[in-house]
C-alpha cells in the first residue's frame, strides 16, 4: 500500500514516514506542495496525508486544486491547526479525516485503516476469503482457523491481492503498492514473494496470467 507524505517539519516526517513503514506501508515523503504535485503527476498512491502550513503553497489550496481536478483520492489533513473553523474548512475543502497534531501513530494507523477500507468498499475490518482471514490492523493471518506467519512484504503482497479480488495486479503495480522511492527494488522480488505465499498457502490461491500479471480469483457463491 503506496502512500504520499507532505510534511515539512523534518523529524516529525521521519518519524511518520518510519512508523508508518513499520506498519507494511510504501511511503513517499516530500516537504512542500510543489513536491506533491510532481509526486501525484508521476506516481500512483492509494492515500494523501498532508500538512496545511507548508512552506509556498498552502496545503489546504493543493487540497482545494485536487478536488477540482477531480482527484477523488482519500486525503487525511495531519495539522497543528485545532480551531473547528480549521476543522470545518479542511473537512469542506475536500478532506476524508483530520487528525490534530501532536497524535498517537496507532491512531493514524487506524484512521488511515478505515479510510483505505472505505475507498476499497468493505464494512468489515478483516479481509475474508474462503478460508483465509487477514486483518490489517493486527497483521494477522488465518488459514483454517490456523495462523500462518507471513513477512511484511508478503503480507502486502497478500493484502493487495484480496483487496482486488477477481482483477489482474501487474508486477509494476504490486511494486508500486510495496516499495517507496527511497527503496531498492530487485527485479524478481514481486516473483520471490509469490513463491513463499503459495508455498505458505497453497499453489491454486494466487494466479499467474502470463506476461499480464497475478490475481485471486473471486469464489462462486
Amino acid at each position: 500500500m503506496r502512500l504520499l507524505l507532505i510534511e515539512d517539519d523534518l523529524i516529525l516526517g521521519n518519524g511518520v514516514q518510519a512508523g508508518l513503514h513499520g506498519a507494511g506501508y510504501a511511503v513517499d515523503w516530500v516537504e512542500n506542495a510543489e513536491s506533491g504535485e510532481h509526486a501525484l503527476n508521476i506516481e500512483s498512491y492509494e492515500l494523501l496525508i498532508l500538512d496545511l502550513s507548508l512552506p509556498g503553497k498552502d496545503g489546504l489550496q493543493l487540497l482545494h486544486e485536487l478536488r477540482a481536478a477531480g482527484n477523488e483520492m482519500p486525503v487525511l489533513i495531519l495539522t497543528a491547526r485545532d480551531a473547528v473553523a480549521d476543522r470545518v474548512s479542511g473537512l469542506d475543502n475536500g478532506a476524508d479525516d483530520y487528525l490534530v497534531k501532536p497524535f498517537a501513530l496507532d491512531e493514524l494507523n487506524a484512521r488511515l485503516r478505515a479510510l483505505l477500507r472505505r475507498r476499497s468498499g468493505r464494512a468489515t475490518p478483516c479481509l475474508r476469503h474462503g478460508e483465509l482471514e487477514l486483518d490489517p490492523a493486527t497483521h494477522t493471518l488465518s488459514l483454517a482457523g490456523k495462523a500462518i506467519t507471513l513477512s511484511a512484504r508478503e503480507f502486502s503482497v497478500l493484502q493487495s491481492l484480496l483487496e482486488n479480488v477477481g482483477r489482474v495486479l501487474s508486477r509494476s503495480q504490486l511494486e508500486e503498492s510495496l516499495y517507496s522511492w527511497d527503496e531498492t527494488v530487485e527485479s524478481n522480488a514481486v516473483e520471490v514473494h509469490i513463491h513463499r505465499l503459495r508455498k505458505k498457502l497453497g499453489k491454486d490461491l494466487i494466479k499467474t496470467l502470463r506476461g499480464v500479471g497475478y490475481l485471486i480469483e473471486k469464489i462462486n457463491s
